[in-house]
């Protein structure tokens, strides 16, 4: 029976950087993992020869966590434009960031989705968040209400807002926190998102070696089905494995019920990933469908951005939507058509994911941090812990391995 300080249960993303800190302190700690690859969520499927991520992910490079525990430079973050393509009923549209891509106001303001109204309410509703942190977390309303009380209506918010950010947060009813959705795009606003060039794998994957470095253990393979608590810790049981005990655990292993614990309510998210054998357009920008005539929340031509996610001459497309939904692939490639002004039939499917659980719900009033000790002496963390994000599941990590250390030290 194998005997450590401390045992983490997950290899997401809070996991590896919780490990990695304890390990760093000097305590032995080992991670276990009951699937055959790091990341939780954050992973990628090699599907005939496509990188496939699990979802629609991208990377945030202005995260301050990923700036002071990613090395960015090594993944080759493989950038999308800041601009959003709108399909309209007569026409397509395309509004980008001005001070990224100066080139484009003309277009932006063409466009008739921006009117001068409707730029001050976007600048009443989201000015004081992109001048400081501290002001977009102000706020106990849902974000339909915060557009209400900045009097942001009409397509801007219709045609391009309600669409785009759906699939974002995972909510095409504006329920989530406004203040949450508004530290989202200050961070969209202050950094450029994209995918590793090996896809999102890559980061967990660049997080476990850290670990390793550090002296954590990693064991793939190790489903926990028990814990018991002990005199002087704990006693896990591992499926078909030898048993670990340990004199704590953190349990990183996402919305878990039997944690017996207040958690938010899961939001879900549908990828359909195809094949194509030429873009349906050389335009990198993510697009949305401003009529609203189906189910996709945002679609994109993932090799106009990273070429790497195909085989050389192919093209992989995603389209996401949110769950609960009863889309079928006929009308998804009927909506991508129309989108794309492309003829979709010869594009292959390669897969489908159904990510029910793909981000916690951030309902109003916002919560940045959710308690990470549990009264049983066990500890908990996850993007449920601080902000539904890369970023609140790196933070909740190292606050749990920091109270791991600070109950140790006692």
């Amino acid at each position: 029976m194998s005997e450590y300080d401390v045992v983490v249960v997950g290899a997401g993303l809070a996991g590896l950087r919780a490990a990695t800190r304890l390990a760093e302190d000097g305590r032995d700690v080992v991670v276990l993992e009951a699937h055959d690859a790091v990341g939780g969520r954050e992973r990628t499927d090699i599907v005939d020869g496509f990188r496939l991520d699990l979802g629609f992910h991208v990377l945030n490079p202005a995260y301050p966590a990923v700036r002071r525990w990613v090395d960015v430079d090594a993944l080759a973050l493989r950038r999308f434009p800041v601009a959003v393509g709108v399909r309209l009923e007569d026409r397509l549209a395309r509004l980008a960031h001005p001070l990224r891509h100066p080139g484009s106001i003309g277009e932006t303001v063409r466009s008739g989705l921006v009117r001068p109204s409707d730029l001050a309410a976007l600048a009443r509703w989201v000015g004081p968040a992109l001048l400081s942190a501290r002001a977009a977390k102000r706020g106990g309303v849902a974000l339909e209400e915060g557009w209400d009380r900045a009097g942001l209506r009409g397509p801007l918010r219709e045609a391009v807002l309600e669409p785009f950010l759906s699939g974002v947060i995972a909510d095409d009813r504006q329920e989530t926190s406004d203040a949450f959705v508004r530290l989202l795009v200050r961070s969209f606003a202050l950094g450029r998102p994209g995918v590793p060039a090996a896809g999102i794998g890559a980061l967990p994957a660049q997080l476990a070696d850290t670990a390793r470095r550090a002296g954590a253990g990693i064991r793939l393979g190790h489903r926990v089905v028990s814990s018991r608590r002990r005199a002087r810790g704990w006693h896990l049981g591992v499926e078909g494995r030898e048993a670990v005990t340990a004199r704590t655990i953190v349990v990183t292993t996402g919305l878990d019920p039997a944690l017996d614990i207040p958690l938010p309510r899961p939001r879900g998210l549908q990828t359909w990933w195809f094949a194509a054998d030429e873009a349906p357009s050389p335009d990198a920008a993510l697009r949305v469908d401003g009529r609203r005539s189906g189910p996709i929340a945002n679609t994109a031509v993932m090799t106009n951005t990273a070429p790497t996610y195909a085989p050389r001459g192919q093209h992989l497309i995603q389209a996401t939507c949110v769950m609960p939904t009863e889309a079928s692939e006929a009308g998804i490639r009927r909506q991508l058509a129309e989108i794309w002004d492309a003829d979709t039939r010869p594009w292959r499917l390669l897969r489908r994911d159904d990510i029910a659980a793909a981000l916690p719900a951030q309902d109003p009033p916002l919560r940045l941090r959710r308690p990470v000790r549990l009264d049983d002496g066990r500890y908990v963390a996850g993007d449920h812990r601080d902000t539904a994000s890369i970023q609140g599941a790196l933070v909740s990590g190292q606050r749990a391995a920091e109270a791991v250390l600070a109950d140790l030290a006692r």
